[in-house]
């Protein structure tokens, strides 16, 4: 009897450890990369991952933990899962070949904004992304996953309902008992990001269109600390979990006021206040002092930031560095049971790409790559599964979008990006997003003849369906703020969705 097959798109964390944990549950895998293997978002992450390894830290103050920054909704069901199976997911991201930072025997242990405990862990100082990705790339030589790079997967291919396989950029239809996307965020839909060019949201914009149902798109986190440099360096959480303050142009902390755990706030109330304050200084970055730490520590500690700070001709172990916020991670995503199933049968969706509820409506630093080895390995139990998902009162019915015009202007991505981060940006109202709604409409995808232009046409596919949604959240939370309607209203606690007209719905 034949084995069945499963395609993974995605080669971050989510999807090797899917490909890695459905092999080893005898399934005939097929990875897909668009790009590279090794290039992906988890590739780029910094922080480290949050996971409860040492007393007096609990599973329970990591649930409470999550659920605080969550900001009211997030789903208690997958921060369970995400929070107790996390351990395991660790052991066995060290027994595929993933070495974290140790002092002596016992695993370092780091400090971030929002979390009771020192909870972190790390791998290269500053390098926990890449070292993940590299043993989980060497375990894959070994694995019989078939990979195929440079692979362009343009859109779902359905039959009586259900996802059987994907097109191809060249036309080839690779069929499969399961699909699972792992394709990661959309930091590009902004010109300012943290993220690789490779996150253009192609797995979501593929389900949305489709017919797929989508969930908290109106919820996009920006870091508050990128270098205010060409390319956006990222400057981990983690520096300022070490003591590292932010300062006005008048060398003042402005933290201190603003929240109790000042620097360590979470994200996006950090991230609006930076915002806020180069506003109020026109538009003069604000400043991030880790001088107290010294030349020595900044280079052994976070060896991939001093590099890249230093490349950009600052010393800063000697003086306050210029930072910025920026695009970084998508609460929003494929709506997902905490199993990985879709609304569409033969559909499974993990890790970024995925919304399960987890985040809410602002993600706690560093669940992120523990949520793409959590639930890459949950999402394998389910994969012989094809029964829809049931989702309770949490979980909104979806707004319904049109199909997008085909005889609009061709979009540009510039222009797509700038008007993503002046009217979804960090700070919205109704007559941004509604004007941003109109032009969206108004234009059209590209004709798929090559990479970029599928990317162009994902782009505008999402870049739609999140200014929907931010419209149709008319109130405050986490990531969502609306300036005509700052209040977190209470009974607005749940899930949204939105889904695009197709045929079959």
């Amino acid at each position: 009897m034949a084995r069945k097959h499963v395609l993974v798109l995605g080669s971050g964390v989510a999807g090797l450890t899917t490909a890695l944990s459905a092999a080893d549950a005898g399934w005939d895998v097929t990875v897909l990369s668009k790009s590279r293997l090794d290039e992906s978002n988890t590739r780029y992450a910094q922080g480290g991952v949050a996971v409860v390894t040492a007393a007096p830290d609990t599973v329970e103050s990591h649930v409470a933990d999550t659920l605080e920054a969550g900001a009211g909704i997030s789903y208690v069901p997958t921060v369970e899962a995400l929070c107790a199976e996390g351990p395991g997911a660790v052991e066995r991201l060290i027994e595929r070949g993933v070495e974290f930072d140790r002092n002596g025997a016992e695993l370092a242990r780091g400090l971030e904004a929002a979390h009771s405990h020192a909870r972190i862990l790390h791998a290269g100082g500053d390098a926990t992304g890449a070292a993940i990705a590299y043993g989980l790339l060497e375990s894959l030589k070994s694995s019989g996953v078939t990979v195929r790079e440079n692979t362009m997967a343009v859109d779902l291919a359905v039959q009586n309902g259900r996802v059987v396989g994907v097109k191809l950029l060249d036309d080839e239809i690779l069929l499969a008992d399961a699909v699972v996307l792992a394709t990661g965020g959309a930091g590009q839909l902004f010109p300012y990001t943290t993220n690789p060019t490779v996150a253009t949201a192609d797995g979501l914009a593929m389900a949305l269109r489709a017919g797929a149902v989508a969930s908290d798109l109106e919820f996009y986190q920006f870091h508050p600390t990128s270098l205010a440099a060409p390319g956006n360096s990222l400057i981990s959480e983690a520096v300022r979990g070490e003591g590292a303050v932010l300062l006005n142009e008048a060398g003042e902390r402005f933290m201190v006021a603003l929240h109790p755990d000042a620097e360590l706030a979470p994200r996006d109330i950090v991230a609006r206040a930076v915002a806020e304050t180069m506003a109020a200084q026109g538009g003069i970055p604000v400043r991030l002092d880790a001088t107290a730490f010294g030349a020595e520590f900044l280079a052994k500690r976070f060896p991939n930031i001093d590099k890249a700070v230093r490349d950009h001709g600052f010393d800063w172990s000697s003086e306050p560095i210029p930072i910025t916020p920026a695009a970084h991670y998508f609460m929003g995503g494929v709506r997902t049971d905490a199993w990985g199933r879709t609304s569409l049968p033969g559909l499974f969706a993990v890790g970024e790409v995925a919304c399960n509820g987890l985040h809410g409506a602002n993600r706690l630093a560093s669940n992120s790559l523990l949520e793409g080895a959590v639930f890459g390995n949950r999402v394998v139990a389910a994969l012989d599964d094809q029964f829809a998902p049931q989702f309770d009162e949490q979980w909104g019915a979806p707004i319904v979008l049109p199909p997008a015009s085909s005889s609009g202007q061709v979009v540009n991505r510039t222009d797509l990006q700038h008007l993503m981060w002046d009217a979804a940006g960090l700070v919205r109202d109704e007559a941004g997003l509604s004007n941003a709604s109109q032009i969206l409409g108004s234009w059209s995808a590209p004709e798929q003849l090559d990479p970029k232009s599928v990317e162009d046409g994902n782009m505008l596919t999402v870049a739609r369906a999140m200014v929907a949604s931010a419209l149709a959240r008319r109130s405050s939370r986490g990531g969502h703020h609306r300036i005509d309607f700052p209040e977190t209203v209470p009974n607005l606690a749940h899930h949204s969705g939105v889904q695009i007209l197709t045929e079959a719905n």
